[in-house]
């Protein structure tokens, strides 16, 4: 995890002497390719196959399917692990969208009945049953994907919705399990072109900045009171990790995001 940090420190460095180009920060982190369309979560994945095992833990979860047939008897899939959760706007093209019920239609049960049925083992034959996504390892980080772009078959070509969505501060996962908002990517443009800015709470100041390209504001009010129309990326972490002494945790999450803001920024 240490090796990862020194590209960041270089580019904390040149922030810290107000240097005002980007380029020296690109060459530290390694950006060849400079302004070719890139998708935010596949910039995550880019940059947590660059940390070791022990840092991108951060943000891996588990999930399984729970099967229940209608006598009860439960069954549950091989774990599947995941970076982030995506949540479907499809069906909110032209109404604003929440990200509580979406999280509720998520994980909501999915009833198999008639020729739907499923097979029982400890039943001996096919039965009405549930399948529930349940997450078997909350990640100490939770990254939801607000999928803004779809594909339409009838046009055979994706399109973006760009429905207003009401993002909470806090969030109830599954199991219990609370969560808090500390930054979040929004994504301006269409489809073939955009522009990527950042919002991040900086843990220590307890305060949220705006990174916009060379511009890093910081922010007198707290940010989205309102729905947001740009939202792309949320990303929470867990609430009870505040009460602990995580330092070297915060740094990483912080140098996580810089590098995927600095990814996107470029990529415009």
């Amino acid at each position: 995890m240490l090796g990862f940090l020194v590209p960041l420190q270089t580019c904390l460095i040149i922030y810290r002497n107000k240097q005002q180009t980007h380029k020296k920060i690109i060459t530290q982190l390694g950006i060849s390719r400079v302004y070719e369309q890139r998708d935010a979560a596949e910039c995550i994945e880019k940059i947590l196959t660059m940390t070791s095992p022990e840092a991108s833990q951060i943000f891996h979860g588990l999930l399984a399917n729970q099967i229940t047939c209608s006598r009860g008897h439960k069954e549950t899939d091989r774990d599947a692990p995941f970076w982030h959760l995506p949540l479907s706007l499809v069906d909110f093209y032209n109404q604003d969208y929440s990200v509580v019920n979406g999280i509720e239609e998520f994980f909501r049960p999915t009833c198999l009945n008639g020729e739907h049925q499923m097979h029982c083992d400890r039943c001996g034959r096919k039965v009405d049953a549930t399948i529930t996504d349940v997450i078997k390892h909350h990640p100490d980080v939770l990254i939801l994907l607000l999928k803004r772009f779809e594909f339409n078959y009838s046009y055979m070509s994706y399109f973006k919705i760009s429905c207003f969505v009401e993002v909470p501060y806090s969030l109830q996962i599954p199991e219990n399990e609370a969560y808090e908002l500390y930054a979040v990517v929004d994504h301006f443009g269409g489809l073939r072109g955009g522009h990527y800015s950042a919002t991040i709470k900086i843990q220590d100041e307890d305060r949220w900045y705006k990174f916009d390209d060379a511009q890093v504001t910081p922010l007198d009010y707290q940010p989205f009171q309102e729905k947001s129309q740009s939202a792309y990326l949320l990303f929470y972490r867990k609430a009870k990790s505040k009460s602990h002494n995580c330092y070297h945790r915060h740094l990483f999450l912080y140098i996580f995001l810089l590098l995927l803001f600095y990814y996107l920024c470029c990529s415009r």
